[in-house]
């Protein structure tokens, strides 16, 4: 254990030190002291990015470049001490941090290749029009500016690329708005060392301090004060429904509403069609066992629900049974949420119409796979069945035919993901879903799974509601800078006054 934590906030630049401390519980039994944040911090926060604000939104695109190359920089420096504590606080294995750290790195520089250029700025112009008549036209300039302070919420099961360091942060900074973060505590130690990394990039850059802060707690102090200060003017968040919504609706109620970006998870259903069925259901089956335990099922695209026709659905079965009986139980990121698993798990297996295969739940923090299978007729009929089970549990649904399958879909929430398994000879009754399943997600795909969640220009990950509060955007990919940033019109300004207009 090389990496010793200090248990300090980073408040514009300084570290501060609490009064009360919580002890984060998770960090391989060293039993490591964590300041507690409370409103005092929030507001020392708020009011250094909200003073930030005002250099670091007129920075250059080229300064803001340079900045998130810095940050990469900065974060690769620290890999050792990263990994390390984050393999003691999460319990996920080297390889899988190695990779998410290069994730995380790969996108601050693609986020710095992008605005480098100015096609995220939706620049428009409407030139002036002296001849007009009846009067004369002004010229118009419209460009997108970075909308505030935001809030970023650190996520549980992704302790770099959906945390301190993720898309919220990248986004935010990229576009040219402070951060203030309010870290998991379920892997306080990795935030801490993400926050170091950005600290010295804005010290490197000689940046305003008050462009980040990163405030520790295992309440809901923090996070209540962040989203209902005055100063902060939007949230980004990914999470459970539960808090999410509580997020949403204290931002909505504020006498000042902000925006809040929340990626909440879903169930993101499989269809399984007829052909590909047939043709290789055995195959699609050890697949899909493979998708739903990989990281103990930790993932928001898990994919949980596989709908099929009950008359070409029985290899499938036969095999992700097989393949499912046969995985070793992993642990999970905490204990609480191993025990949010198997009350899941319960709620599921005891609703009538409900069959269980594979035998499976939590045990202390390690957690086994479940398998269930139940009729298109009890899954519309029990809503129970169309809430996420956090972890490595899947439900296999066989409708009466094509028309069944459609009508299922009009009963899914909003989802993040999905998914089309599918062969040439399945086209016809894929195109009829495809109204449907545009409708409920914001990314569908062909003969894969959603687990993996590409960083590119054209990722979409957000959804209709519960999957996100915002069926207009994304958290990852570039178009998530677009959250953070608003559409200005500038009447007859010089080009001089308009920043990253020329």
């Amino acid at each position: 254990m090389s990496y010793q934590p200090h248990g300090k906030h980073f408040i514009a630049g300084a570290l501060v030190e609490a009064k009360s401390t919580f002890t984060s519980a998770t960090t391989g039994g060293a039993g490591d002291a964590f300041s507690a944040g409370d409103e005092s911090h929030v507001n020392s926060a708020a009011e250094a990015a909200a003073n930030a604000f005002i250099s670091y939104a007129r920075t250059s695109r080229r300064d803001r470049a340079a900045f998130l190359n810095t940050i990469a920089d900065e974060l690769e420096s620290r890999a050792e001490d990263l990994t390390d504590i984050a393999m003691r606080e999460t319990a996920l294995p080297e390889a899988r941090l190695q990779g998410e750290r290069g994730r995380t790195v790969g996108q601050l520089r693609l986020f710095a290749k992008l605005i480098e250029e100015t096609e995220f700025l939706d620049k428009r112009q409407q030139t002036e029009l002296p001849d007009r008549a009846p009067a004369p036209g002004p010229e118009h300039k419209l460009i997108q500016r970075p909308i505030g302070p935001v809030a970023v919420f650190g996520a549980s099961n992704f302790p770099l690329a959906f945390s301190t360091l993720g898309g919220d942060t990248a986004s935010a900074l990229a576009a040219g708005c402070p951060v203030v973060v309010k870290g998991h505590p379920a892997h306080p130690g990795t935030g801490e060392i993400a926050s170091d990394a950005i600290t010295a990039a804005i010290k490197k850059c000689q940046l305003d301090a008050g462009v980040f802060s990163f405030i520790h707690d295992n309440t809901t102090v923090v996070g209540s004060a962040l989203v209902k200060h005055p100063l902060i003017k939007a949230v980004g968040f990914t999470g459970s429904l539960r808090g999410g919504r509580a997020l949403f609706d204290l931002c909505a109620a504020r006498p000042e509403p902000i925006p809040f970006f929340g990626e909440m998870g879903s169930i993101n259903p499989v269809f399984l069609m007829p052909a590909a069925a047939k043709a290789r259901g055995a195959e699609i089956g050890v697949q899909w066992a493979g998708s739903l335990t990989m990281g103990a099922g930790q993932f928001c695209t898990n994919p949980g629900i596989v709908i099929g026709l009950k008359e070409s659905i029985g290899d499938f079965i036969s095999s992700a049974q097989a393949a499912l009986n046969d995985a070793a139980a992993q642990p999970m990121l905490t204990s609480a949420i191993a025990e949010a698993y198997q009350l899941g798990v319960n709620t599921v297996t005891s609703s009538a119409g409900v069959e269980m295969l594979v035998e499976g739940g939590s045990n202390g923090r390690d957690a086994s796979p479940v398998m269930c299978t139940t009729t298109a007729d009890t899954f519309m009929s029990n809503a129970t069945l169309h809430e996420e089970v956090f972890g490595p549990f899947g439900l296999v649904v066989s409708a009466d035919n094509h028309k069944q399958m459609q009508a299922l879909c009009t009963k899914l929430d909003g989802q993040l993901t999905c998914t089309l398994q599918m062969d040439n000879e399945d086209l016809d009754a894929a195109r009829d879903l495809m109204p449907y399943l545009e409708q409920k997600a914001g990314r569908v795909l062909a003969n894969g799974f959603p687990t993996g969640v590409e960083v590119s220009h054209a990722m979409v990950h957000g959804g209709p509601y519960p999957a996100s509060t915002n069926f207009g955007a994304t958290s990852v990919g570039t178009m998530a800078i677009r959250r953070f940033m608003r559409p200005v019109c500038y009447q007859n300004i010089p080009d001089e006054l308009v920043v990253d207009w020329s």
